[in-house]
This record gives C-alpha cells, sequence and structure tokens, in this order.
C-alpha cells in the first residue's frame, strides 16, 4: 500500500472576492501536470461563496457532480426541472450525462456558504442526464456510504465504480475501512485525523494506491469523505 499526502497548503486557487477557491487537482487556470486527478476523481474545489453570490448557468457534459455543503446553503436550479437548496447532512448527485445546464447560487443574503464540488469522471459516455439529493443523519458517527454505483444502503446512485463514504468522528474515536477497490482518496473537511498513522488536517488530501485495511483515528472532531475507487 502506498500513500501521498495532498498539503491543503500545496493547493492551487483563486480569490475573486465573492468567490474564494481551493483545487485539490488542476482546475480553470490552475494547472499543475502532477495533479490532474486520482483515478477517475478529477475535481475536488473548496469553495467559499459570498452571499447572494455564485454560479451563473452554464454547461456540463460527462461528468459526474457532487456538491457537498459543509455551511450555509447552496441554491441548485438546472434544465431537467430541478430547483432547490441544499445544507449541511445532504449531499447532491448530477449525472451531466449527454448534457445538462444548472446554477449554483449562495441561497442565503447575510451568510457565507461553504462547500465543496467534487467531480468525477464516468464510466458511460452520453447517457441521459439526472438529478438527486438525499440528507444523511449527523448523528450517526463512523463511516456512513452515501454515494455508490449501485445505490445500496440508501446512497445515491453515480455512473461509475466508486463509492463515497462520509466519515464523522468524536476526537478520541476510531473506524476502519477495508478498500474494495484499487485506490482511496482521503478529503479531510475539518478536525485533525491520522490515517494508518499519517497525520492529516483540514483541507488535505491522502491518495492511497493498492489500498487494503486502513485506520481512521480523530484527535479532534473531524469530518471527511473517503472514494473508494477504481
Amino acid at each position: 500500500m502506498q500513500m501521498s499526502t495532498r498539503r491543503a497548503s500545496e493547493r492551487g486557487g483563486a480569490n475573486h472576492g465573492w468567490l474564494n477557491t481551493k483545487h485539490s487537482f488542476s482546475f480553470a487556470r490552475y494547472y499543475d501536470p502532477r495533479f490532474m486527478g486520482f483515478g477517475p476523481l478529477r475535481v475536488i474545489n473548496q469553495d467559499r461563496v459570498a452571499p447572494g453570490r455564485g454560479f451563473g448557468t452554464h454547461a456540463h457534459r460527462n461528468m459526474e457532480i457532487i456538491s457537498y455543503v459543509v455551511a450555509g446553503s447552496l441554491a441548485h436550479r438546472d434544465t431537467i426541472g430541478t430547483d432547490g437548496i441544499i445544507v449541511p447532512g445532504e449531499v447532491q448527485l448530477m449525472s451531466a450525462g449527454s448534457g445538462i445546464s444548472h446554477s449554483e447560487m449562495n441561497a442565503s443574503r447575510e451568510a457565507e456558504v461553504h462547500f465543496l464540488q467534487i467531480w468525477v469522471t464516468p464510466s458511460a459516455l452520453d447517457t441521459p442526464p439526472r438529478y438527486d439529493q438525499r440528507a444523511f443523519s449527523r448523528d450517526e458517527r463512523g463511516l456512513r456510504l452515501v454515494v455508490s454505483p449501485d445505490g445500496r444502503d440508501g446512497s445515491l446512485t453515480i455512473g461509475q465504480d466508486a463509492d463515497l463514504h462520509r466519515l464523522l468522528l468524536r476526537s478520541g474515536e476510531s473506524a476502519e475501512h477495508h478498500a474494495l477497490r484499487h485506490r482511496v482518496w482521503v478529503q479531510v473537511v475539518h478536525g485533525q485525523l491520522a490515517i494508518n498513522g499519517t497525520q492529516l488536517q483540514p483541507g488535505d488530501g491522502l491518495a492511497i494506491t493498492a489500498a487494503s485495511a486502513l485506520r481512521f483515528e480523530a484527535h479532534a472532531d473531524t469530518e471527511a469523505l473517503v472514494f473508494d475507487m477504481i
């Protein structure tokens, strides 16, 4: 098993005033040939959007897009008729497929919205576009499956051989994950997390290849995302 840490301070990004964004992988004007993605995981952007601002209507095609709200509220509207708001504890998955346009705006005119936007390349192209959104109780500690290729355990269905787990641990708690696939990426949202002895801070990512048994130990109240992928 091989592990490589992507520190938060090493990420690319930009501050546009209304948008402060950090990119774990090459995106927009940030380009680093060493960080073009990890397996099918293509984008992890940590976005903070000012009140009343956001991303106007724009198009996507052949990408699985996950939005994970950390704080605040995010308004989504798209060309297949979806119009709703995403808040912490909910996960949104939009399969762009053959083509979809959408907007993502801060639903509040008073508070910032902080969210992660995640892109995963699909296993099949030009499928019918679709949208789903689901709430997952934050009372569930440890690992909670929120996205999978088969929708098991009440998770959202993604068009790729990949699982996404939400990890919630209080300080001093631990959890274990036995990887089902070759790659695992862990993205720390907040807290302090040790994975098989490797220490991670907020915004850090950990790339694991030839993944096997992983042990998560929280040194503070911690929230993280765990991708298990081909």
